[in-house]
């Protein structure tokens, strides 16, 4: 591979190809969803129009989707653009998706002024807005197709990438029209399709990035080179908290390679003509660190601490009821107690940046998810205005919450390592996957403590739980949105808000703080609500002799859409047959983000005695689902996420050091690990509601309710393999 298929000019060819290349354009783009706007415009004769920023068609008839949400694997390039092209009655084979720029003026959030991809929300957030800027190129189009024709914009048509009269024989291509639609200015009011009329929207289209994915030409931040470039690595304190005492870099800076080496704020930086000279380099620098104020602790000591205080109840989150009455004239009380380890993003892209000094400006390459936050922080930390940074949002080989830190620590690195060697050459930041396993940021330990009550008929009468865990809010950007009250909603959800009928419930919490920096993972609060609600609930059910699908659903009356995926994944796996000899069934299921999930886990035993997962039937409901095919993409691959994690997913401290480090020791799901998976998408006529997510949480209980179901035990500490009381 040259370095000059990796230079970043060359990663935005399709760009420059259809803008300067291909002469005249139109460009459209909606603000907000009710505002349709004319924004800024050029001479159609020599660049491309532009209304606003989401939608570029130009004369070879490409039509360019500008994405406003990061791409990195779950689909927004494809879904978003299926949303334009689905109104503007484009040909899916001229449709092409380019991710968006940093730039909050122009592509903020709807739910306020901030560019992020977080939440599962893009699909959420972007799906009327997206369609109103397709609908709003289609009547532009239209509406010069007539006026050239001398006909009225009533007797136009689109269908399938052209203009037609409808009752005419004449017809134009997009991009034979685009310099006279450039002419005018965008509707006010755009009238969107009927559902009954989609023709891309609810169908397997073709994911527009698996092209580039698959045959090599796909630019991540890894692969940006720019002339002159160096690479750098940070050597971070071995404890979170320590600093930089002492250096002496006397033999790194002896590598072949290695051009400088700098204290920066974060730690000791190498800098180096590649990847392993700056290893090397750093691994030969001899560093003293002052832990004078550096976590500690060994992870069993936290989780002691933590059990100590889920014996008190915490802050208030949930109550409804006297649960304590219900639980003192209760015939039969369960207790409960669930032990879950910090846990590893361990996206297989680790961090990187790629940052330039060009005069007064400065130009960056990363896959940044919160976008804004993101780009403040490299104008803040460089000094300079935001237009003087300019912010390409990069492909990214995974994030799962990994690359939207609060107060964007991975930017402000990058920034003081540039600014340590007074931006004289590029640089390249790169985290190794031991910076990455080691870097903290982890989905925080938690403990719950729970007390269940039945009456003398088997009925569930009172739930009490207690959580203790770190908050990822706190001290973060959204820490007014999520703290209310000193309780992380975050910590609680899928907790205080319990869909069960349980007449009498109380749920509190308990936000301890720790020397370890902590971020929202992959469904945030549900990885241990959703395990300890569907484990416990399953439990209860047990101890009253009730079925867990049939008492789930009686419990769930309220709650139809629930009911709805439980009974599909139950028929799916045809809940009540038989299991092969050996295997056993559990079922759950979970709302998050919108999205309601039911799975159903088959499961046996491996040759070591542990659970072999064979078979999971996944039943889901996300509203209208724009493309199915990566719908059951992200159950599919949430579930072998959340497996990964329930089987061998573990961070533990010795002394405060953070004992794994690669894959090795920090092991992600294999392939023989992972289970036939079937999902069935239930159709809806509601707004779409996230997908990214909402597959994670109920792959864990499942399996555990399976092996309760075929041993007789269940798993209360995570991770399943080599799990101890």
């Amino acid at each position: 591979m040259s370095n000059d298929r990796l230079d970043t000019t060359l990663s935005r060819r399709q760009f420059l190809h259809s803008t300067a290349a291909a002469g005249a354009g139109l460009v459209l783009g909606v603000h907000l969803p009710a505002k349709l706007s004319h924004a800024a415009a050029t001479d159609a004769a020599s660049g491309p129009f532009s209304p606003n920023a989401f939608i570029r068609i130009t004369p070879d008839d490409i039509v360019t989707v500008i994405v406003k949400h990061i791409e990195f694997g779950q689909g927004p390039l494809t879904g978003l653009a299926t949303l334009v092209a689905e109104e503007l009655d484009a040909d899916w084979g001229q449709v092409r998706g380019e991710l968006a720029p940093a730039d909050v003026t122009r592509f903020a959030h709807t739910l306020g002024p901030v560019q992020f991809t977080g939440g599962s929300t893009a699909m959420a957030n972007s799906f009327m807005q997206m369609r109103k800027a397709g609908a709003a190129a289609r009547a532009m189009l239209v509406e010069a197709a007539a006026a050239e024709w001398g006909v009225p914009v009533a007797s136009v048509t689109v269908d399938a990438g052209r203009v037609k009269e409808i009752a005419g024989s004449r017809s134009k291509r997009f991009g034979e029209l685009v310099a006279a639609a450039s002419r005018l200015s965008p509707p006010t009011e755009v009238t969107l399709k009927k559902p009954e009329d989609f023709k891309l929207i609810g169908t397997h289209v073709p994911k527009l990035d698996t092209p580039s994915k698959t045959n090599g030409e796909a630019i991540y931040t890894i692969d940006v080179q720019r002339p002159g470039l160096l690479t750098a690595l940070v050597a971070h304190p071995p404890r979170f908290g320590g600093k930089v005492k002492k250096l002496d870099d006397t033999k790194a800076r002896q590598v072949a390679g290695v051009e400088d080496v700098k204290i920066l704020p974060e730690g000791v930086a190498v800098y180096a003509r590649g990847y392993w000279a700056a290893k090397q380099g750093r691994d030969r620098l001899d560093i003293e660190w002052d832990e004078a104020h550096a976590e500690t602790r060994d992870s069993e000591r936290v989780i002691t601490e933590y059990r100590e205080l889920a014996q008190e109840p915490g802050l208030p989150a949930g109550r409804r009821g006297d649960p304590d009455a219900a639980l003192a004239s209760a015939k039969t009380v369960i207790e409960s107690e669930y032990v879950f380890p910090f846990l590893a993003h361990a996206p297989m892209e680790p961090l990187d940046c790629v940052i330039e000094k060009q005069g007064d400006r400065y130009e960056v390459w990363m896959g940044a998810q919160g976008a804004s936050r993101d780009h403040t922080a490299l104008a803040d930390e460089l000094g300079v205005p935001l237009e003087q940074v300019q912010l390409n949002i990069q492909l990214a080989g995974g994030s799962f919450g990994r690359r939207a830190q609060h107060k964007s620590q991975f930017a402000r690195e990058a920034a003081h390592a540039l600014q340590a060697i007074d931006g004289r050459a590029p640089i390249k930041l790169l985290w190794s996957r031991e910076d990455d396993i080691r870097g903290g940021f982890y989905r925080p330990i938690y403990v719950h403590r729970l007390k269940g009550g039945l009456d003398a008929d088997g009925k569930i009468v009172a739930w009490q739980q207690v959580i203790v865990g770190q908050s990822v809010q706190k001290g973060g950007a959204l820490e007014t949105m999520f703290i209310k009250d000193g309780v992380d909603l975050t910590s609680v959800e899928g907790a205080a808000n319990l869909s069960y009928a349980v007449p009498n419930l109380d749920v509190s919490l308990h936000s301890p703080e720790l020397g370890v920096p902590v971020l929202w993972w992959r469904s945030v609060g549900h990885t241990h609500t959703g395990y300890t609600s569907e484990t416990f609930i399953d439990e209860l059910l047990t101890a009253g002799g009730q079925d867990p699908v049939t008492g789930r659903l009686a419990l769930l009356a309220e709650h139809p859409r629930h009911r709805a995926v439980l009974t599909a994944a139950a028929e799916m796996a045809d809940w009540g047959s038989a299991p092969p000899e050996g295997r056993a069934r559990g079922v759950a299921v979970h709302e998050s983000f919108g999205t309601l999930v039911a799975q159903v886990a088959e499961v046996g035993r491996d040759a070591k005695g542990s659970p072999k997962v064979e078979r999971v039937w996944c039943a889901v409901d996300c509203g209208l689902a724009v493309n199915p095919d990566i719908v059951k993409a992200q159950m599919e691959g949430g579930i072998g996420f959340g497996l990964g994690a329930a089987l061998t997913g573990e961070i533990t401290l010795a002394a405060g050091r953070v004992v794994q480090s690669n894959f090795h020791d920090y092991r992600p799901i294999r392939i023989d690990d992972m289970p036939h998976v079937e999902v069935r998408v239930l159709p809806s006529a509601k707004p779409p509601s996230g997908v990214g997510e909402p597959g994670v949480p109920p792959i864990a209980p499942a399996v555990s309710n399976a092996w309760a179901a075929l041993t007789g035990n269940r798993f209360r500490r995570l991770p399943f393999r080599g799990a101890r009381a």
